[in-house]
């Protein structure tokens, strides 16, 4: 799961990186800002592609049933959207190599256009992933504790040995949420069943 926060970045700069090459060479139009735009263009692409692949392969069947309903629903439309970003980018890369290869600067000029109109796209994408992971994202335990911590004034009123029980209590509460939402109830009692069964069988 860790690899596509630690890469999602990538697929958010690249874009505005390739739209700003891309607003120098309408500026000025030279063969190697032709280049410099097509090439960072096609580094968006494959940098899009390889983040949603993550996404949807590996981070969102992993986090999917910590979410709430709001949660899982736009986690969906983020899966649907970042797919559809990754295709348009290759298709946008394509134009502009193209456009770029005939030396036709108003085919990689429209490339360039379309190349600034995904890029804010994928900034709302990026809120969108965001709100997913620190509002839909309960319980993701460490968060919420440092939520309840930072947010409870009792706690700061607390003396050390209260401080841990505050906190063993919240871990506890937040462990119950996250068994509700991953059906971990269940396997606690196949757990203790299979347990009791060995007892038995003693």
């Amino acid at each position: 799961m860790i690899i596509h926060p630690a890469t999602v970045h990538f697929a958010m700069v690249l874009p505005i990186v390739a739209s700003v090459f891309g607003i120098v060479y309408m500026i000025n139009k030279t063969e190697t800002m032709s280049k410099i735009s097509a090439r960072a263009a096609l580094i968006a692409a494959i940098a899009m592609i390889g983040v949603w692949y993550t996404g949807e392969k590996i981070a969102g069947p992993e986090i999917y049933n910590y979410l709430d309903a709001a949660g899982k629903a736009e986690l969906l439309d983020h899966r649907n959207l970042g797919r559809y970003l990754a295709v348009a980018m290759a298709i946008v890369a394509l134009i502009q190599i193209i456009g770029c290869r005939m030396k036709k600067s108003s085919i990689q000029i429209f490339g360039i256009l379309l190349t600034i109109v995904v890029m804010a796209v994928t900034l709302l994408q990026g809120k969108h992933g965001g709100e997913i992971v620190y509002e839909h994202g309960n319980p993701f335990e460490m968060t919420q504790l440092k939520k309840y911590i930072s947010n409870n004034e009792d706690f700061d009123m607390a003396d050390d040995d209260q401080k841990v029980e505050l906190i063993q209590k919240k871990i506890s509460s937040i462990s119950k949420a996250t068994c509700e939402k991953i059906g971990c109830e269940a396997e606690e009692q196949e757990s203790n069943k299979a347990e009791n069964d060995d007892g038995d069988d003693e």
